[in-house]
């Protein structure tokens, strides 16, 4: 007993590593606080802060990137979930020249309505990359850029291009609203405790004007392409639980009598952003399809089948994407094969 209990407070004190000032971090928090003044200098130089913005900084700790991002903005706006760095923030900034063009609000940054601001700069919690990262390009008004540390190979994942293999439905998705572009890679020793990854700042900058799409369409028909990424496209569409979705839906949309025109003009840009993965919100696609994933059985479909499947090959055959893989696809060859399917009457929703 006496042992257990010894191990169990030394896992403990692991999971608890103090600073200077006596506060501890907690790693299931997510809590790994940037040590470096050399990499805060160059973040904040590579964001292009200007001294008219509105800063909106999430997650910071005990202040570091805070103190550099006040002498170069014009207002930080500060979340933070624990009370205790919301105490440290008030008292290392109060009484200096900054302490006026500070606002700290305390809360979950996924439940919290974020007010105006121009630009983001955050090291986050890695456990909330791709829900916060889709809330952000929900965002309204639209901001200039944001400027986000993230786990290497999440960070990787939305930079990806046609072909590489981190390319994934995550990446098509973030694209689609964003241009995203890799800025540095951080080591893990540049923490506080430090993470069991390497990290990497990438610049996400909102499209202007946005493209528009319905989203449950658009998440419907990615959904199936990215099911199995390298299979051709005329492979995974030829599959009997597709085809039976996608006959189902068809079937709906002309029972309700709604026309091409109307389904092609309605839009719906406004994100589930807690839908797009937990944790991390890496689909490993062919390597391992996530729980949310619809499952593809490898038979033929009925017979009966035959005439609407027909019909869905046809639109690939139109469109030259029988022979063509999701891994290889741009997101307008994504964006022009929807518009092919919709065109025909096939919904994905």
């Amino acid at each position: 007993m006496a042992g257990g209990k010894a191990k169990k407070e030394k896992a403990k004190a692991q999971q608890h590593m103090p600073y200077q000032g006596g506060i501890s971090f907690h790693k299931s928090k997510g809590q790994h606080i940037l040590k470096n003044p050399l990499l805060v200098d160059s973040i904040v130089q590579k964001s292009g802060v200007k001294p008219t913005d509105v800063v909106l900084e999430i997650g910071p700790g005990t202040g570091n990137l805070t103190k550099k991002l006040l002498e170069v903005a014009k207002k930080v706006i500060a979340v933070e979930i624990d009370p205790r760095m919301v105490l440290e923030l008030q008292r290392r900034f109060q009484g200096t020249p900054h302490s006026n063009r500070l606002t700290v609000i305390q809360g979950d940054v996924l439940k919290t309505d974020l007010p105006y601001f121009d630009i983001c700069v955050a090291n986050i919690p890695y456990q909330i990359s791709s829900p916060l990262t889709f809330k952000l390009l929900n965002h309204q008004p639209v901001f200039r850029a944001a400027i986000i540390m993230f786990q290497r190979e999440f960070a990787m994942r939305l930079v990806a291009q046609p072909g590489d293999k981190l390319y994934c439905r995550l990446t098509v998705n973030t694209q689609l609203h964003a241009r995203v572009f890799h800025l540095l890679k951080v080591g893990r020793n540049n923490f506080r405790p430090p993470p069991k990854v390497d990290s990497s700042v990438v610049r996400i900058e909102p499209r202007r004007p946005r493209i528009e799409v319905k989203q449950k369409e658009w998440e419907g028909f990615l959904r199936i392409c990215f099911n199995r990424k390298n299979k051709t496209l005329g492979s995974i569409f030829r599959q009997k639980s597709v085809i039976s979705l996608l006959e189902k839906n068809y079937r709906t949309v002309r029972a309700l009598q709604i026309g091409q025109e109307d389904s092609l003009k309605e839009t719906d840009t406004k994100m589930d952003f807690a839908s797009f993965g937990d944790d991390q919100g890496m689909e490993m696609d062919d390597e391992g399809a996530d729980d949310d994933e619809m499952e593809v059985e490898d038979g033929e479909p009925d017979e009966v089948q035959s005439e609407f499947k027909d019909k869905v090959l046809g639109v690939l055959k139109e469109g030259d994407f029988e022979e063509k893989r999701s891994s290889k696809l741009t997101l307008q060859e994504f964006l022009y094969l929807l518009s092919l399917f919709n065109k025909a009457g096939i919904h994905f929703s």
